[in-house]
Parts: C-alpha cells; structure tokens; sequence
C-alpha cells in the first residue's frame, strides 16, 4: 500500500491529540446535563473517527448512523446526493452533531443539515475530522475541525479510494498515478 502513497499527511500521534481536543471542546460545548445530544456517523468515512471521538466526549451521547452519498464510485462529487441509511430514532428537541470524515464540496454536508432541519433538533452542529475549502462549492463550515488541508486526495483514518486504505491509522496522500490510473 506505501507505494500508493505520495506522503503522510497525518501521523497517528497528531490524529490522537487533535480528536482528545475535539472531544473536550465539544464536552464543554454540551456541558447542561438535562439536555439529549445525539451524534450522528457519516457512513462509511468517518467510522474511525467517530468512534475515537464519542469515547472521548465525557457526557451521555446517543449514536445514530447515516449513510449518504454524493460520489457514488468516483473521486469526484457528482452533485446529486443520495441517502442510503436514514437515522433510526427522532431528533426532535434533542441537539444533534454530525460527525463526518471531511468538508470537501459541501455538497452533501449542506443537503443532511437542510434535510435535519424540518424535524426540529433543538441545534446542529457539525464536526469534521478534515476541512478542505479551496473545493469548496457549496457554503458551509464545521463548527468543530480537526485539519485544514489543501487540494491533494487524502485516505485513511477512514477515508477511501475505490473502498481501499480506510484501515491505515494515519492519513496519507494518495499519488495522483492511483486515481486518475
């Protein structure tokens, strides 16, 4: 798998650290005990992430999971969004974070939220492990980001080419030989 890799982006140690802070920004952000916070999975990409964030967050969170796509088997958005795996339970009332691999196009980030919206949480808020604005087409920032980082395809920690590299722990730059191939 190295050889599909331009470089590491993201070692594991700096993963670690940023998801704790994370964790405990968000810990203090929903501190009011009486209060439901139900955090959300984007499927598949988010997975690892996910699941290192809500065993860090030091309040009762419920877990719900969604799958929605707007890339389909390429490694470009094709626009239209799709959603594959709804949530299991109502939000109403309660406050919600969506809890996603990366901020791309926004695309997909900005249909979920308008599509949470008419079932009336009491808050969304997003938390995404990566950012990437310069690709950005629709508005829409995290309130909670992990890393900036610039225009290169990135896998790992998660995140995928083709269903592959989800399982590295750190995330590298995919050699743009593999994708364009």
């Amino acid at each position: 798998m190295d050889k599909d890799f331009k470089s590491v982006l993201l070692d594991e140690k700096t993963i670690r650290r940023r998801v704790s802070e994370l964790a405990e920004e968000i810990t203090g952000d929903y501190a009011e005990p009486d209060t439901e916070l139900v955090v959300i999975c984007i499927l598949k990409g988010s997975v690892y992430f996910f699941a290192d964030l809500t065993a860090k967050i030091k309040r009762g969170v419920n877990l719900e999971f969604m799958a929605i796509s707007s890339y389909g088997g390429n490694s470009k958005t094709s626009g239209e969004v799709q959603v594959i795996k709804d949530l299991s339970e109502p939000i109403s009332g309660k406050d919600v974070l969506i809890v996603e691999d990366i901020i791309d196009s926004g695309t997909t980030l900005r249909y979920l939220k308008e599509m949470l919206e008419p079932r009336k949480p009491r808050s969304i808020k997003i938390c995404a492990l990566l950012d990437k604005p310069s690709r950005r087409k629709t508005p829409i920032d995290g309130d909670y980001t992990g890393f900036r980082i610039e225009d290169e395809y990135v896998v790992g920690y998660g995140l995928d080419y083709a269903q592959r590299y989800r399982n590295i722990p750190y995330i590298a730059v995919l050699k743009p030989s593999v994708y364009q191939g």
